[in-house]
């Protein structure tokens, strides 16, 4: 999961919620200083256990270039309800609700919408591109610390036994036993107790169905990179040098067959939002940035110069 290194909100963030004809999403609202150019918006979709928090350390960064960053907690996740229905948080169900919020960012016509999705959001991402795909609303795709189908192997133990021992144990001994891996006790060691706290509290937030659906796809998403080729909208793969959920080899496959920008945040692993949100952020706005002038001279190939 994403710990964000602090809970602070940055300059010209608003927390409140997003209303969209599918309900209402706790949202980051984080807009431009005043007398900086919009240059687009972005919505942040966060992977499996995360929440909005996860984008916090880019918001500033990705404002202050002059674009409008909408973080969201989806259906079931930490402040955002959900019913306990596994069947709400299908994939389609999922991919609906991000371009429904995606309407409710209520853009100017033809103002550009970037999205981004983060691990597990990453799949809910490309599945809403897929679903809209020749009326497709964005200007672009970012898959950051994703991959083209399940998690690798070791990863999927893991969430495995979280899916398996959730119903059994309950949230709060499985939370305590989670935190006992060699991993786990290093991150908590490091982190501010506020953060710490509110780690915990997302967790039993979230709404358990959401849990045990999200963390099976993980374990039998199908490779669906041929599908998302196919769609022209320009498409950049982002990751940590050390991805433990989706090696870097993989990611570096599905970017060659998605014909897709690539970028690798030495340093950061499966988190470069907060691992090294700095060099994040420089990355992906420089791939916007390439989008907009790529629009604005009609004809030039699909895949953008790195």
């Amino acid at each position: 999961m994403s710990r964000p290194p602090s809970l602070a909100l940055p300059p010209r963030t608003r927390a409140g919620r997003l209303e969209t004809d599918r309900g209402a999403f706790s949202a980051l609202d984080c807009t431009p200083p005043a007398g900086v150019p919009h240059a687009g918006t972005v919505l942040l979709v966060p992977g499996f256990i995360g929440s909005k928090e996860d984008f916090l350390p880019l918001l500033r960064p990705l404002s202050e270039a002059g674009y409008r960053a909408v973080a969201v907690d989806g259906r079931g996740q930490y402040e955002t309800p959900g019913p306990a229905d596994e069947k709400a948080y299908a994939q389609h169900e999922l991919a609906a609700d991000v371009r429904a919020q995606t309407t409710a960012l209520d853009e100017a016509p033809g103002a550009p919408v970037h999205l981004l999705g983060h691990s597990m959001g990453a799949l809910t991402a490309r599945a809403a591109v897929l679903a809209a795909a020749a009326a497709c609303p964005w200007a672009s795709l970012t898959l950051m610390g994703s991959g083209p189908a399940a998690v690798q192997p070791e990863q999927q133990k893991r969430v495995r036994l979280l899916v398996e021992w959730l119903p059994v144990l309950g949230k709060e001994i499985l939370w305590q036993e989670m935190q006992k891996s060699p991993r786990s006790e290093q991150a908590a060691a490091e982190l501010p107790a506020d953060v710490a706290e509110f780690l915990h509290r997302r967790w039993l937030n979230t709404v358990p169905e959401q849990l045990t659906t999200t963390g099976r796809r993980l374990l039998t998403e199908p490779d669906r990179v041929a599908e998302l080729a196919a769609v022209p909208i320009p498409k950049l793969v982002l990751s940590g040098s050390d991805d433990y959920a989706w090696p870097v080899p993989w990611q570096d496959s599905m970017a060659t067959r998605l014909a897709a920008d690539r970028t690798i945040i030495e340093g950061a692993d499966h988190s470069p939002n907060v691992e090294c949100p700095t060099e994040t952020a420089r990355a992906l706005i420089a791939f916007w940035q390439r989008v907009s002038a790529r629009k604005r001279t009609p004809g030039t190939p699909s895949r953008l110069p790195v």
